[in-house]
């Protein structure tokens, strides 16, 4: 671990404990809370359709992320692997995907964003299952810090600070791991 930055081990160590504490919890919420009945409705359906599709597009959001950190691109990169550079940053197609990435963030992640609202308000998720409420407060506080990065009146302190908060790694993994669990949980 010689060539990562003191940062990356600050991240990996948060990852660690963040993913120990949730399948604690995941463990004690299987024993203890009652089982989860889904209802099988025609807006359920059309919720869990919307569930499936806000995941690909959170993939696509952080393939952004992922090509980044691969092609050692971007401030995120140099952050986390400072020594690193990748054998092939010379062709030009992987510049342009990550350009168009970057293009495409803000509405891909809008897009997310809402569908993934819509999914909860759709499946009724029990909020008395702590990742639930978890995840929804990580993506609208992604979506607000991100909309103040990108709206052109917010002042340029607000959106140096947003820029800090929304920009975070474990933010990302947080997600994924409150998501992968509390589906796992109502399966």
């Amino acid at each position: 671990m010689k060539h990562l930055s003191a940062e990356f081990k600050r991240i990996f160590i948060f990852i660690v404990i963040i993913a120990v504490l949730s399948v604690a919890y995941y463990i004690y919420a299987l024993f203890f809370y009652p089982p989860f009945e889904e209802q099988e409705t025609f807006l359920s359906e059309i919720g869990e359709e919307l569930g499936e599709l806000g995941l690909w597009l959170l993939v696509f959001v952080y393939m952004r992320t992922f090509m980044k950190l691969l092609f050692g691109k971007g401030a995120i990169s140099k952050r986390l692997f400072p020594d690193y550079t990748s054998s092939i940053n010379h062709i030009k197609s992987i510049d342009k995907i990550i350009s168009y990435l970057d293009r495409t963030h803000i509405y891909f992640g809008i897009s997310a964003i809402a569908i993934i609202i819509l999914h909860i308000m759709l499946m009724g998720i029990p909020m008395h299952i702590l990742f639930f409420p978890a995840l929804l407060i990580l993506i609208i506080w992604q979506g607000l810090f991100g909309l103040f990065i990108s709206w052109r009146y917010s002042p340029k302190e607000l959106k140096k600070i947003s820029y800090l908060v929304h920009a975070q790694l474990f933010t990302g993994i947080t997600i994924g791991i409150f998501a992968y669990l509390g589906h796992a949980l109502i399966d």
